[in-house]
């Protein structure tokens, strides 16, 4: 069944700078500004004021079910973006390794990650980092990689990307569990409690 309207609300903090045009979301905020576009999906988003905050509508008319379901996931992306340039993502990454040590050489000023020595190969594994993704060792622990950025579409994929160039390939993984692991997610700026 079609619903006639449905609607959804996000709120927008004072220390970000929010516009919309053309379903096309560009945020400004403490730690830099992010851009997205939605012009994909059939809803329509607005900035209004409300009892002296900003806030974004989003709504879709005579949608069906998946129709429905893309208002709920703007407003998520549109989170995500407002969290990013006020708080920014830090992905934390533990090196996991029985025998051989993995040695992880940062270059390029954090865009470069070089994985030698996995399970004793010759080969050195290369990673480059997305768009406005930085990673760096761990100053307090041990065999632990940071990750960080503003949009967590890039730093969870770099993530992805470091993890899947140690997968064990061709052995039984109920017993080589070597690689490198996402240990813990989180904000670059702590919430003050």
């Amino acid at each position: 069944m079609k619903q006639v309207i449905a609607t959804r609300f996000v709120d927008i903090p004072d220390d970000v700078e929010f516009e919309v045009r053309a379903r096309k979301v560009k945020v400004k905020g403490p730690r830099g500004s992010l851009v997205r576009e939605f012009k994909h999906l059939a809803v329509d988003m607005f900035v209004i004021e409300e009892d002296g905050m900003q806030k974004l509508q989003v709504e879709a008319h005579f949608g069906k079910r998946k129709a429905l379901a893309s208002i709920r996931t703007v407003c998520s992306h549109v989170t995500n973006l407002i969290k990013g340039v006020s708080a920014g993502f830090e992905y934390k990454m533990r090196l996991v390794y029985a025998h051989f040590p993995i040695n992880v050489n940062i270059e390029d000023g954090g865009k470069l990650v070089e994985i030698r020595n996995f399970l004793g190969e010759k080969r050195v594994r290369a990673v480059n980092m997305l768009p406005g993704v930085t990673i760096s060792r761990s100053t307090g622990v041990k065999d632990e990689l940071v990750l960080q950025g503003n949009d967590i579409e890039e730093v969870s994929k770099s993530a992805a990307l470091i993890n899947y160039q140690c997968h064990v390939r061709n052995k039984d993984i109920r017993k080589f569990l070597d690689g490198i692991y996402i240990s813990e997610r989180g904000n670059v700026v702590k919430a003050a409690d």
